[in-house]
Order: structure tokens, then sequence, then C-alpha cells
């Protein structure tokens, strides 16, 4: 794949993956990525996860056609990006790593050496210069880890993104790219809202041509999209208009209520996600509380609490800094219930909760279908 005539490809595509990070379901596989700038000198971008390093290797010796690369540029540690950096040092002796102060500490860490002799390193500012190529580094702490740098090629106006504006599966732009976009980002960067409007508000002073991520495709049209959807994600503003519908039901009571109420509001016009805590994929449902500027949440009482896959949910959310929605609640508890009690007290105050709140013994009334109907009521005021 060609970035520009001087910027190639050289990644791999992993279609065997099932769990990333060993959480996150990943049914279309995932790509590591990794560049090669071919100037006077000769720098590459990132390596790849350790099960594809010779391959990625033979790929990058492909590219080189004889040639030496100068530099060995990381931008994060995480191990599906940076263990081919021993390899790839040993095959090419006289290249020099580039990295940042914290990147090579973690190098210790994974390989047991920081590359003394061998290493540059750079913080924000810094530049490169390969030839017609001159590279401008930008530090880019806890997005998502503290060591991470992207790059700059004002040639190319080519941003190096490091995580950033990466996804799952594989290279396709689309509506695919959202979604996929949005799990990866909520999932993995999410509770770190504060650095990516940093390194944003850095970005907005570049001339950016085209994003290259580590993982999923090179982004080169519509640019402006993506770095709003960025902008939204990391300052927790809602994408759009909608209700997600979040359930935790033992016995299909709380469920019952959750469906009654989802229909209600479709039938109202408003855009719906349902989800059974119990059997969804672990983060698709996270991701649409922060897609959507509404979120109801259903649960059994379980143990003086709250069933396990409610309070697992409202954790996740809360860990990621949830916040700028509005939130009703439902509970279902046979006696003593508490459910709503803990959801909020797990949840959080940074969310506008309303003032009704469901209350279900065991199974839904007629009493409560009405309630349930001012619920919906309550949320489209």
């Amino acid at each position: 794949m060609e970035i520009s005539n001087e910027i190639k490809y050289i990644g791999v595509f992993d279609r065997e993956i099932d769990l990333f990070e060993g959480q996150y379901t990943v049914k279309d596989g995932v790509s590591y990525n990794s560049y090669i700038i071919k100037d006077r000198k000769i720098a590459v971008m990132d390596t790849v996860d350790k099960s594809f390093v010779g391959e990625w290797l033979a790929r990058l010796d492909t590219e080189l056609d004889g040639r030496q690369p100068d530099y060995l540029i990381v931008h994060h540690m995480e191990p599906d990006h940076s263990s081919g950096i021993k390899s790839f040092l040993d095959k090419y002796p006289e290249a020099t790593v580039i990295a940042s102060q914290a990147a090579f500490r973690m190098m210790r860490g994974f390989f047991g050496t920081e590359f003394e002799g061998r290493r540059r390193i750079v913080t924000e500012g810094d530049t490169l210069s390969l030839g017609e190529h001159t590279l401008t580094f930008i530090t880019a702490p806890m997005v998502h880890w503290p060591e991470v740098i992207m790059t700059f090629d004002a040639r190319d106006g080519v941003l190096f993104s490091a995580d950033g504006f990466g996804k799952f599966g594989g290279f396709e732009i689309g509506r695919e790219w959202v979604d996929e976009a949005r799990r990866y980002y909520i999932g993995i960067v999410g509770k770190y809202g504060k650095q990516v409007q940093a390194v944003l508000k850095k970005a907005a002073a570049l001339d950016i041509k085209k994003i290259c991520p580590l993982h999923g495709p090179v982004l080169s049209e519509n640019l402006e999209f993506y770095i709003d959807l960025y902008d939204k994600w990391s300052s927790y503003t809602p994408e759009q208009s909608g209700v997600t519908v979040a359930y935790a039901s033992i016995y299909g009571n709380t469920k019952a209520a959750a469906l009654y109420l989802s229909e209600r509001l479709k039938e109202r016009g408003v855009a719906v996600s349902l989800y059974d805590l119990s059997r969804c994929e672990k983060y698709a449902p996270i991701a649409d509380a922060f897609r959507f500027d509404r979120l109801v949440l259903a649960a059994a009482t379980y143990n003086m609490g709250v069933f396990p896959p409610m309070r697992e949910f409202v954790t996740e959310l809360s860990e990621r800094g949830y916040k700028n929605r509005r939130v009703a609640l439902i509970e279902n508890g046979s006696w003593a219930p508490a459910a709503a009690k803990v959801m909020r007290q797990i949840l959080g105050e940074e969310v506008e909760y309303l003032d009704r709140v469901v209350k279900i013994t065991s199974a839904p009334t007629e009493a409560n279908y009405r309630e349930l109907d001012g619920l919906v009521n309550d949320l489209l005021a």
C-alpha cells in the first residue's frame, strides 16, 4: 500500500485473533500497522505483534530493496506494536531506535535493555531530517499509555497517530469505521478524554492530509469528520439523539419492562439500542451509551446490591468518565430493592438522573407499565 511516493505500508493483518487485549471481541480481526519512509535516510515506523514479526521483517526487507534502515521510530510500546524491536535491531545493527524516555524504560521491562548507545530520546517539538522529509515529534501521554508519541511529516502532511484514530477489523472506510472505531476508542482510550483533547489542540495547528494509525485504515479524505468524532468522544459529548436501554434480568421480568419501554420509545420515533447485559458483547453497549444522549438502566436487585452484569456495566462506564447524559433507572426487587441506589452510587453524579424511578416488585404490574409510559415522556421532555 502506498501512502505517498516515499511512504509505504508494511503492516500485517491478524485474521485469527478473537480477543483484542484479552477482552475486546474482534470478529473481523485486526491490523498491526507499520510504515516506512524512504528518503536519503530511511525511517521505519513501529513493528508488529510477536506472531507476525517474521512476516513483517520479510515485508520490510522487500521494501528496502537492498538498502539499510537508519531509524526505527517507536510510537507506542504495547506489545502488538513493539514486539519486533529487538529482532529489528539485531538484523540492522547500524540502525538507531527513536522513542520517548518513558518508552525506553518500558523496553527494559520487555527486553531487558534500554538499547543504550543505539537510541535517541525525543520529546515535544523535536525534529528529525531524513532529507526531503522532516519529522516533528508530538508527545501524547496517556493516549493511551504514558510513553506515547506521534509523528508529523510536514512534506506529505502525514500524521502517524499511534493508537489514535485506530479501529478493530480491516481497512474499510464508512459506517463500519465509525462503529468499530467508537468501540475501540471508548473501550481503550475513553478514560483519557482530557489527554486526547490536548493532542487534538496540537493537531489543529498542523496541515494534516493523511492520518496513519497503528490499527485500521489510513484516513485520507474527509479528515474533519474523523477529527470531529474524536473531539466529541474525548469531550464526552453525545454524537446523536437516542436512547440506550441496558438491562440485567434474572427471570425475565426486568427484561419485560425494558422491552416494553424500548417499544414505546420506538413508537415515538426515537433511535433505540437495546442490550441484554448478560448475553451481549461486553463493549458494544458501552460504546452506544456514549453515542446517545440518554441511557436507561434496568436491573434486578441481587445480594443486597445489583445483578452482576449491570454492576460491571456501570462500573465500566464510570471508569471511562461517563457524563453529560440523561439517565433513567428501573429496579426490580422481590424484597429490599437496592438496584437503583447501587447503580447511581457506582455511576456517580456527573449525569442528569430523571426524578422518576420505576420500582418493580418481582413482576411488572399494570401500574408499573403506566409508570414506564411516564418514563417515556420524561425521557422525551
